[in-house]
């Protein structure tokens, strides 16, 4: 029987970071038996859209048609998915399950990668790409999207919100290395994402 396949597009200057939740959640799917493929893009310190939106399409192709295929973008590479799917390819079918975590606004992308820049979404175009309702991450202190534009992004792909109190951009300094309710969700999509310290964010 035909598996899962995972695909991880990281964000800006990423340089896959043992302590990041997606490299620790490459290295727990791995060690389930699940394909994950989690590469470096390129020029992740300067980047430049047409070439992420290049790796993506052969790394869509690489993931292949036999089995689940789920892509979790993080950050910038929300904003790449997004523009991608104004530029649909013949060839690229849509995915099985689409994760999409803290998405930045376009405002408060940094000027060094700013050609990845999203000038409003396409919500029929995205919705498009995924053949099951989009799940949307985010924090309610995001300083990379601090006005609720995550919150307007899952409104206009008719996403599923999974809203994390006081967790920043998700990243390491935010306490979000090991994850266990992403990997979980994974392997069950009805699973809902949640802060990793629910008790610091009540307070």
């Amino acid at each position: 029987m035909a598996g899962r396949n995972f695909l991880l597009l990281h964000g800006f200057s990423h340089h896959r970071p043992p302590g990041h939740w997606q490299y620790w959640l490459a290295n727990r799917l791995r060690a389930r038996g699940e394909r994950v493929l989690y590469p470096g893009l390129p020029f992740e310190d300067q980047p430049r859209y047409h070439e992420w939106r290049e790796a993506v399409h052969w790394l869509l192709a690489e993931l292949g048609n036999d089995g689940e295929r789920i892509v979790i973008c993080n950050s910038i590479a929300c904003a790449v998915w997004m523009r991608a799917a104004t530029e649909p390819r013949p060839d690229e079918e849509p995915v099985d399950r689409l994760l999409l975590v803290v998405p930045p606004d376009s405002d408060r992308v940094p000027d060094a990668c700013a050609d990845l820049r999203v000038a409003g979404v396409d919500g029929a175009a995205v919705r498009s790409t995924c053949r099951a309702t989009i799940r949307v991450v985010t924090t309610d202190n995001d300083p990379f999207n601090p006005d609720c534009g995550a919150e307007t992004y899952a409104e206009a792909l008719w996403a599923e919100l999974d809203l994390i109190p006081g967790g920043g951009h998700l990243g390491p300094i935010d306490g979000y290395g090991p994850w266990p309710s992403i990997e979980a969700w994974c392997l069950d999509p009805s699973v809902r994402l949640e802060a990793n310290f629910p008790q610091l964010a009540s307070i």
